[in-house]
């Protein structure tokens, strides 16, 4: 039972629709998330870091059923932008759906990236957010999470850079 939920929620995934966008994130067209995958579109995408007043982060650890980079450390929040949705309200819907938080507004974009391989040819709006949980992970999407003070999180990632997805290891280096 617990394999044709799993094969459900890739199957509902692979479906949705993405706006596909030229070297200069505008969009000239839409494919699935399949599709845009598979062929390599270049196409958009939010991630959250999360900070809490002691300047520790919130690391999400990706569910197993997850597509790319299953059971990997990534940013607090991250997600595509669905077609037709900008940089911002995407990350209100992911804050809402990943981790049960409900903004009104998006928090601070913080650093931009262009699509490319490391990013899995995404173009990056990289958020902030100052929030001190607590956090209603979605099962479905996350398995686990926990706070990093930046030092323990920079060494991690020099001794174990496999257990981190490659859009946060290239995010991270970007900010450090």
């Amino acid at each position: 039972m617990a394999s044709k939920v799993k094969d459900d929620r890739v199957a509902q995934r692979a479906d949705e629709l993405f706006d596909v966008v030229d070297e200069h994130d505008r969009v000239i067209g839409q494919a699935c998330r399949a599709d845009v995958h598979a062929r390599k579109l270049w196409h958009r995408a939010i991630h959250v870091l999360i900070f809490d007043r002691a300047g520790r982060v919130f690391l999400q650890r990706r569910s197993l059923a997850k597509d790319i980079a299953p059971g990997r450390w990534d940013s607090s929040c991250s997600g595509h932008l669905d077609a037709g949705e900008d940089y911002d309200t995407a990350a209100v819907r992911e804050l809402g759906e990943e981790l049960g938080l409900e903004l009104t507004a998006a928090p601070t974009r913080w650093l931009r990236l262009d699509a490319c391989a490391q990013t899995g040819w995404e173009f990056v709006w990289v958020y902030r957010l100052e929030h001190e949980g607590p956090f209603r992970l979605h099962p479905a999407e996350i398995m686990d999470g926990a706070w990093y003070v930046p030092a323990e999180l920079e060494q991690a990632l020099r001794d174990r850079p496999n257990d981190f997805a490659g859009a946060f290891r290239t995010i991270w280096k970007e900010l450090a």
